[in-house]
Formats: C-alpha cells, sequence, structure tokens
C-alpha cells in the first residue's frame, strides 16, 4: 500500500514538473522564429503577450510588419495588444497584408514587394520584424524579395533561407515567382 502511494506521488510530481518545463519552453520560445540576417531582417508567427518585450530588448526591433489581412485580425485580440504594445514602445507598426486565399502561391504582389523594399531601405526602420499566423510562407517569400532584389542573393541563397524559415521546400508556384524574382532583379 505505501508502495502504491509513493508510485503516485512520483507520477505526479514528474507530470507537475513536465509541465512545468513546458510551460518555461512556451515562455521563452517565440513561434517560428528565424534571423534572416542578424540585426536587420527577423521573421516569426504571430508573436504572444511577452513575446513583443523580448522582441525589443534581444534583438531591439525597430519595426514590425504584420502580414495578416484584416480577417485574421479579428479572430483572437491580439490585433489590439499588438498594436497598444508598439505604441507604448516607440516601434514602427506596418500593415503589408498579403492573401492566403491560395494555399499553393502565397507571395507578395509588386505594391507589397516595393513597399516592403522601402522600408528595409531606411536604416531608421531596422531591425524589422515581419510576421504572419504560423510565420512561413507568407514571411518566407517576402524576405526572399528583398534578399534577392537588394542584397543581391541568388536564386539558390534565397532558396535556402526561404527553406530553412518555412521548413519545407515551396511550392512549384512560389519556385516560380522567386526564379522570377532573381531572373528581374534591378
Amino acid at each position: 500500500m505505501h508502495k502504491n502511494k509513493r508510485h503516485i506521488q512520483t507520477i505526479i510530481i514528474v507530470a507537475v514538473v513536465t509541465a512545468a518545463v513546458i510551460g518555461l519552453v512556451r515562455h521563452f520560445h517565440i513561434r517560428h522564429f528565424r534571423c534572416v540576417v542578424p540585426g536587420v531582417l527577423y521573421t516569426s508567427g504571430q508573436p504572444r503577450r511577452m513575446d513583443y518585450t523580448r522582441l525589443l530588448y534581444k534583438y531591439h526591433i525597430g519595426t514590425i510588419i504584420n502580414i495578416r489581412v484584416a480577417t485574421e485580425h479579428r479572430e483572437e485580440n491580439w490585433y489590439n495588444e499588438e498594436i497598444s504594445w508598439v505604441r507604448e514602445n516607440g516601434v514602427n507598426y506596418v500593415e503589408l497584408p498579403m492573401e492566403r486565399k491560395d494555399r499553393k502561391r502565397q507571395v507578395p504582389d509588386e505594391a507589397t514587394q516595393k513597399k516592403f523594399l522601402e522600408i528595409m531601405a531606411k536604416d531608421e526602420n531596422l531591425p524589422v520584424l515581419i510576421h504572419g499566423n504560423s510565420g512561413r510562407k507568407r514571411v518566407s517569400t517576402l524576405a526572399a524579395v528583398w534578399l534577392i532584389k537588394q542584397k543581391g542573393y541568388t536564386f539558390e541563397q534565397a532558396l535556402q533561407v526561404v527553406e530553412r524559415i518555412r521548413g519545407n521546400r515551396p511550392t512549384d508556384p512560389e519556385m516560380e515567382f522567386l526564379r522570377g524574382l532573381h531572373n528581374n532583379r534591378e
């Protein structure tokens, strides 16, 4: 009887410690956070609560670019939290909505590309964090625009970064978009 009670206590302690560790990992982990170029460009999924403060103090983020469309803003209270936080902390905030209707081709249009490149060209905006919902597909193709058009990355170099951000290979239409960026760079 005494052994059973001790066994149950051990299981409870292990469960509590495991839950605490999982909670701490989530607390100190920004969803799909990636460094594209240190001190210049970062990508992530939707930041939550303390993520904003960590981004400011650890990475000195000067501008947050939200690529989520308006319909994504209203599903949770994150939007109001984000707007309040950037105002209180003097961080620039830009909305560059990128539709995600076509899951196979999540790429920025010409106007979005132009605006993004203008933001990245101004030192006072740096470092920049681009975030979407998950921080993978749309942010990776937008980052590739800058890497190819302003940093002079080759298609292969940009593809490596895109794959690291996404965690997988882009779709054929997205690959075509990346090749087009490289072939048409100015």
